[in-house]
């Protein structure tokens, strides 16, 4: 067993959300949870997870690699996925996409010589009135991202974060 015994207890309760014969259900649910303990899904957390579930592990990669929420490679700590769609481009996605670029010194599909951030475009996040919308690490969804903004949520991040 790869994941902790807090983590294998998390899974079980999405599991316990599906009728007993449907566990595979839980899998996006439990995907998220090792994520969390491991920072990334790596083939071994996969395989470990379709070993946990009962399910293929071919399945459980055609999950995780299908949605942009879940990491297949080593990301950052702080992962800032920034909406690229056309409302969030045209109120100010663009600029506040290219200070971000600017600041962390990275570009998209990136992560900072610290390990500290990675940079992702991502897809519609339903708010596009308040745009220009980033997302931190799939939780945070920080809305109206002015330059100042910006600048103070790496700020805040960079803080949280041990040297």
């Amino acid at each position: 067993m790869l994941l902790s015994q807090d983590t294998y207890k998390k899974i079980d309760r999405e599991v316990a959300k599906f009728p007993s014969d449907q566990s595979q259900s839980a899998v996006m649910g439990a995907l998220a949870i090792a994520q969390d303990e491991k920072g990334w899904l790596s083939p071994e957390t996969m395989q470990d997870v379709a070993d946990y579930l009962g399910m293929p592990a071919i399945a459980v990669q055609e999950v995780a690699t299908f949605y942009n929420m879940y990491n297949t490679k080593p990301i950052g700590k702080h992962k800032i996925t920034i909406c690229t769609n056309l409302p969030c481009q045209l109120s100010g996605g663009e600029k506040a996409a290219a200070h971000l670029k600017h600041k962390l010194g990275i570009d998209y599909r990136e992560t900072t010589e610290d390990s500290q951030f990675t940079l992702m475009e991502g897809e519609c996040m339903g708010a596009c009135g308040d745009a220009p919308v980033l997302l931190v690490n799939n939780k945070r969804m920080c809305s109206w991202m002015s330059n100042d903004k910006i600048d103070g949520l790496l700020a805040e991040l960079s803080e949280a974060s041990p040297k």
